[in-house]
């Protein structure tokens, strides 16, 4: 499967696209730095983890984005906190990355499954 195939891909790059969109104006060039890296790395980590040969690295990879889904949605509560993000786009976005996290945990758990099923058919995983 490709990434640009995978749900939680095309929603983490349109999530991104959307803070690139309303934080393009904004003067906090700190925060606008941070909270669009994040919201970036997600998609990128899940597209770097889909690009990698191995069930061990696309899992590592998705855990990575998880990761970001933590630390943009600890920015878009902070950016609510300091009046940077509308209480009602804000909450939007708390919940699309609660969403994401549930997806990238899946895809992890695939992963990591068929790595398994994978090193059982070389003969690695049995005593």
């Amino acid at each position: 499967m490709k990434f640009e195939d995978l749900n939680a891909w095309k929603r983490a790059a349109r999530l991104s696209a959307d803070i690139y969109r309303s934080f393009q104006g904004s003067r906090d060039f700190g925060f606008r730095d941070q909270i669009t890296r994040s919201s970036l790395s997600i998609a990128s980590n899940i597209a770097e983890g889909y690009e990698r040969d191995s069930m061990n690295e696309k899992s590592r990879f998705l855990s990575y984005a998880k990761g970001s889904c933590g630390e943009l949605r600890t920015q878009i509560y902070i950016g609510m906190e300091v009046g940077y993000i509308a209480k009602g786009q804000g909450k939007q976005w708390v919940e699309e990355t609660r969403e994401l996290s549930r997806m990238l945990y899946a895809l992890m758990q695939s992963a990591r499954s068929q790595g398994v099923k994978s090193q059982e058919s070389k003969g690695e995983g049995t005593p």
